[in-house]
């Protein structure tokens, strides 16, 4: 355990978290919805400091990443907890459950990613919500960053906006989450909100942050044409060169729909790329959506086969046809 950051007492030993916008107000002995932030006898503690769950050297295509080092791996690190409790959660194990973890300080981390060898890109912090590792991420950022390393974020985006802004400058790429463009849709699916997400996303484009964004589409749920329209053209807003990933849903956790249909996954597809210059479709078996092509002239940039990627038509990020410079970092 390690006192967390990003809190404040209340009367009676109660306890006022702001990492969040949950906002938990914590009484003693008991925890928020992320189940590891506890208040012990009126202090937060982080209950998951430098407890690993899952560890494992990923493509950093499986985060997914298209544009950031295409080819290469990253150090993937995952601990338990998460702040939203999404019905079809793909991680529920060590999400939403108490599942096993050792321990792995940040100095260990960074060795353990040092050793990997010059194919390892960094640390991915990532599989369960690492915002809500909040205190591990940054004490491991630090050091990874002075050893040359990059860091990446996988996360679903929740959080108040001054520990985001404290975060980020140790952080090189984030993969976020718009699990939808309705309010609606993260109250009751997500238990969560919408308008954090895409303050965290606008935020961290304005950063500078490598920024790709994924959504998981769930049949009648968040896959109508004009919510996709509406969260293609808030992107295309920002930058209509930020990846967007249309990902396949399976059951999962508590929801029971049928997977995704690809037809509507295509069609998903079909409209976003009419304002956005990189769109991909994970978790199906499909032609579409897997190459990256330069937005200039059509060249093949990468080419993919599941988490193998080629980037045969790049050179120092320029297309090799034309010479237009990409938005691929590799």
């Amino acid at each position: 355990m390690k006192e967390a950051l990003y809190w404040h007492k209340l009367e009676g030993d109660r306890v006022q978290c702001e990492l969040c916008p949950q906002d938990c107000r914590i009484a003693p002995g008991r925890a928020g919805a992320c189940r590891v932030r506890r208040n012990k006898a009126g202090v937060l503690y982080a209950t998951n400091y430098a407890r690993v769950s899952s560890v494992a050297l990923d493509p950093v295509e499986k985060k997914p990443l298209y544009h950031f080092y295409p080819g290469r791996t990253v150090l993937s690190l995952g601990t338990i907890g998460c702040n939203l409790k999404c019905s079809f959660c793909q991680n529920w194990e060590i999400a939403q459950e108490d599942a096993p973890t050792r321990g792995l300080g940040p100095e260990q981390a960074v060795a353990l990613a040092r050793r990997e060898g010059g194919g390892c890109i960094g640390i991915a912090y990532t599989y369960s919500e690492p915002l809500m590792w909040y205190e591990y991420v940054l004490d491991t950022a630090r050091p990874a960053r002075e050893a040359g390393l990059k860091n990446v974020l996988v996360t679903n985006g929740f959080i108040q906006p001054e520990p985001l802004e404290a975060l980020l400058p140790f952080i090189d790429a984030l993969n976020i989450d718009v699990k939808a463009f309705t309010g609606d849709y993260y109250r009751r699916v997500c238990h969560g909100g919408l308008e954090p997400v895409l303050k965290t996303v606008e935020t961290a484009v304005r950063a500078g942050c490598h920024v790709e964004l994924t959504t998981l589409l769930v049949p009648g749920l968040n896959d109508a044409p004009d919510e996709i329209r509406a969260l293609v053209s808030w992107i295309a807003g920002l930058a209509p060169t930020i990846p967007l990933h249309l990902t396949r849903y399976y059951p999962q956790y508590k929801m029971e729909l049928p997977p995704t249909p690809l037809a509507t996954l295509e069609r998903a597809w079909e409209i976003a790329r009419e304002k956005l210059a990189y769109v991909y479709i994970g978790n199906a078996l499909t032609e579409k959506g897997q190459n990256t092509y330069c937005p200039g002239c059509g060249a093949l940039l990468i080419e993919r086969r599941g988490f193998s990627a080629r980037p045969t038509g790049l050179e120092h990020r320029r297309c090799r046809a034309c010479g237009r410079v990409t938005e691929v970092t590799c």
